[in-house]
């Protein structure tokens, strides 16, 4: 028996046991729509603890958060109160990633590793300073921070299907392309990791030219949520099969300007554009795929550096096609399947032709095929804002 048809028969097994997700073709008969979203929701990375670090104007003005083993660090500020012209920052040891927070600040953007730096800035001598050391209220508070997981934390919190990963895991680090295939490794670049409530994770990648992020609905849907989401891009490893990564360049998500859940989609800006101009951008097909086609996957599974999807055990000539152009999603025909690995975390990816180099699906479902939502169908909901 084929690993294809293994798979067939244990799709239709799971859809007699709980009707999760539609694990058969389209041409199997009726299809259940995947009506089991937490089984894609974003992946838990980080988890919140409890801190009590205080710094003010009695001759502490500075103060390191450790957390050994941590793969980043966000510090949460429950008070802030400074004099005229005083601030604070946040950074990592050696000072690479530096940010200023003012009065009214929140949630401080993460500092990569498992050290953070917190320091008050004072515009005159703290001596100067001594009336409002006596009043409590005045100074810092950090009342709790998000630690990220270790690479074994992280991989014991993955909820992991291997109806996820197609036959064995063909996903390597982006950076083994970077040689042998630099076209697709260039279409890498404008894709980025979501840290959402600096806790969990999600793909996105920008769209266009302007000022535009696409995602899933199901990663999250509002303005709000949009401003507690860092958008990291850069993040991947040095060097091909792991170890050092590169610095990501961490911006802030802004404003949501369409989300709609039958498309599985969130379209957002981000704060700082400029910041992110230099990744470029991908652009959406407005055609239907074409079964049998090439493609590829760039993504972040399980919050890992940036990983590609370009083999494909369970395809033939060991390369990732396209299965079905018209698939069950939320609504009858608004996929695309394919058997490319993919993992929790890899929502929201781009799921680009090998032909065109554009994106032909925003991926959101595993289940072997794995599917994402139509370009041609999210170009005519969005075209608009591109």
């Amino acid at each position: 028996m084929s690993g294809r048809a293994r798979k067939t028969i244990i799709g239709g097994a799971m859809l007699l046991l709980g009707g999760l997700l539609p694990f058969l073709g389209p041409d199997a008969g009726a299809q259940t729509p995947p009506t089991a979203r937490q089984e894609y929701a974003p992946a838990q990375v980080a988890q919140v603890e409890d801190a009590d670090v205080k710094l003010g104007y009695d001759g502490v003005t500075e103060r390191v958060i450790s957390r050994p083993g941590a793969s980043f660090i966000k510090v949460h500020f429950e008070r802030m109160l400074l004099a005229e012209g005083d601030y604070v920052t946040v950074s990592s040891m050696d000072g690479r990633e530096n940010r200023r927070y003012d009065n009214g600040d929140t949630w401080a953007t993460s500092v990569s590793g498992d050290k953070a730096r917190l320091t008050l800035h004072l515009e005159r001598p703290i001596r100067e300073s001594a009336l409002l050391a006596k009043l409590p209220a005045y100074g810092v508070t950090v009342d709790k921070i998000s630690r990220g997981f270790s690479a074994e934390e992280a991989a014991a919190h993955a909820p992991r299907h291997e109806e996820s990963l197609c036959g064995g895991d063909d996903k390597k680090d982006a950076v083994c392309y970077a040689e042998s295939d630099p076209q697709v490794y260039q279409h890498t670049e404008p894709v980025a990791r979501l840290l959402i409530n600096g806790t969990t994770l999600c793909t996105a990648w920008r769209v266009g030219a302007q000022n535009r992020m696409l995602t899933n609905h199901h990663c999250f849907e509002t303005t709000r949520d949009a401003r507690a989401t860092e958008v990291w891009f850069g993040y991947e490893c040095r060097v091909c099969g792991g170890g050092a990564t590169r610095e990501p360049v961490k911006v802030l998500g802004d404003e949501v300007l369409s989300t709609d859940q039958n498309l599985d989609y969130t379209l957002f800006t981000v704060q700082d554009f400029e910041a992110i101009k230099d990744f470029g951008f991908l652009e959406l097909d407005d055609r239907v795929a074409t079964k049998g086609e090439k493609l590829y996957i760039p993504q972040h599974p399980s919050g890992e550096p940036l990983k590609l999807s370009v083999d494909s055990d369970s395809d033939e000539g060991g390369y990732c096609r396209v299965d079905s152009p018209k698939y069950q999603g939320y609504q009858a025909d608004t996929d695309v399947s394919y058997y490319c690995d993919t993992e929790f975390g890899s929502s929201g990816s781009p799921v680009l032709a090998r032909s065109t180099h554009k994106v032909i699906a925003l991926h959101h479902f595993g289940g072997c095929p794995n599917s994402g939502v139509r370009a041609d169908l999210l170009m005519n909901a969005i075209g608009e804002y591109i």
